[in-house]
């Protein structure tokens, strides 16, 4: 009987730890077929000035292809096309996997392109799309403020047809622009003297006027260079010569730099004299330098609400010593890397490398012991506003 029992007992336990191998089994291979299902592989070309321009360009055309059936095909998505493109431009960071399949070669035209095999995570895109649109939800669309002081044969023209490429290519990609006709005339004036002289803090004080989270400025310079006949055609030459910069507003920090040294361009025309064709040969030689403006601009906006980079926290009411104490906590956050503290009449200035954005480092300074420190009164994308307590 006895025997009997122990053989039940035994086949019952036995019985049990199959099922609980096979459970485990079941849940395991469920886990490495759900993993499967999330990595994408995905073929991709890419073309630059360079191997590392071509690479870039194919890690953004993979992202793209791995996250079209799921990820962005959804376009009615409020902000969908800036969300897309921050993602897009962020695609060194999110595609960790890639070989060389073919290339570097080069190519018509002087270029260099590369194909390439990648692995892209649909977790990891819908991740990143959840930080973004947060992110917008709560500090809107980015502002930005475009002056670019153009001028044919040393005139100084009232529109300038490169800063209108520039706009168009921003307002595509969704962000909010200040409207040069929204500048009024004295301040227009000064705008024009501050590009003219490259006098980036004044641009800053101005952009902080119009509430924009960055800044575009940058000269455009076409001069008559003869009449020549192509196929039959007369076409007025210029040779022309741009230099544009993006910053933060808030930081003043160089986003984005692009030129274009002495080129020769032209555009349809009689006369020697014909700005006109001075604008065309701007814009025919400008759109290498918008892309390439648009995409520095959009890797650093991308980096900058995900890895994070320079905060500014700015609190008012303080003593010296509660802003130290304040200085001593930020150092002591665990993305925080680095704090320097500028501290005159009150105002507590906090300059902070962290590897956060200024919504994250927001909701952490309205916990806890931060909490009974300060009150939050404004937020931007790099700077942070609040007063003591």
């Amino acid at each position: 009987m006895f025997s009997r029992k122990w053989a039940l007992s035994a086949a019952m336990t036995y019985s049990a730890m199959l099922i609980a191998v096979i459970c485990g089994g079941t849940t395991v291979w469920a886990a490495e077929d759900q993993a499967k299902d999330d990595v994408v592989k995905v073929q991709a070309e890419g073309e630059g000035l360079d191997q590392d321009q071509a690479i870039r360009a194919a890690l953004r055309a993979a992202l793209e292809k791995g996250g079209k059936q799921e990820i962005f095909s959804d376009t009615k998505v409020e902000n969908y096309q800036l969300i897309h493109d921050t993602i897009i431009s962020r695609a060194q960071g999110l595609v960790k996997n890639y070989k060389i399949v073919k290339g570097p070669d080069r190519v018509i035209g002087g270029t260099v392109k590369v194909w390439i095999e990648a692995d892209v995570s649909k977790s990891v895109l819908a991740q990143s799309w959840g930080e973004v649109q947060n992110l917008l939800n709560q500090i809107g669309r980015p502002k930005i403020l475009v002056w670019i002081n153009e001028r044919i044969d040393g005139r100084l023209e009232e529109g300038s047809a490169l800063e209108s490429q520039i706009e168009e290519r921003l307002l595509k990609s969704g962000f909010d622009l200040v409207a040069r006709k929204a500048v009024e005339a004295i301040r227009q004036k000064e705008m024009d003297d501050a590009a003219a002289e490259d006098n980036m803090p004044k641009l800053q004080a101005i952009a902080k006027d119009f509430e924009a989270h960055f800044f575009i400025a940058g000269t455009a310079n076409a001069n008559q260079a003869g009449v020549e006949e192509k196929y039959n055609v007369p076409i007025s030459f210029y040779n022309c010569d741009v230099q544009v910069k993006g910053f933060y507003t808030d930081t003043g920090k160089l986003i984005a730099s692009k030129s274009i040294p002495n080129t020769r361009g032209g555009a349809r025309g009689y006369k020697e004299f014909s700005p006109q064709a001075g604008k065309m040969a701007i814009v025919n030689v400008s759109q290498p330098l918008v892309d390439a403006l648009y995409e520095q601009m959009m890797e650093q906006w991308a980096t900058a609400i995900s890895a994070g980079g320079e905060l500014i926290l700015e609190v008012e009411g303080f003593n010296f010593a509660a802003a130290n104490r304040l200085k001593r906590a930020l150092d002591e956050i665990k993305k925080v890397e680095h704090v320097n503290m500028n501290f005159s009449k009150g105002l507590a200035t906090y300059r902070i490398n962290a590897k956060l954005g200024a919504d994250e480092l927001a909701e952490l300074l309205c916990e806890d012991d931060f909490e009974k420190m300060l009150e939050i009164v404004d937020l931007k994308l790099n700077r942070i506003q609040a007063k003591g307590k």
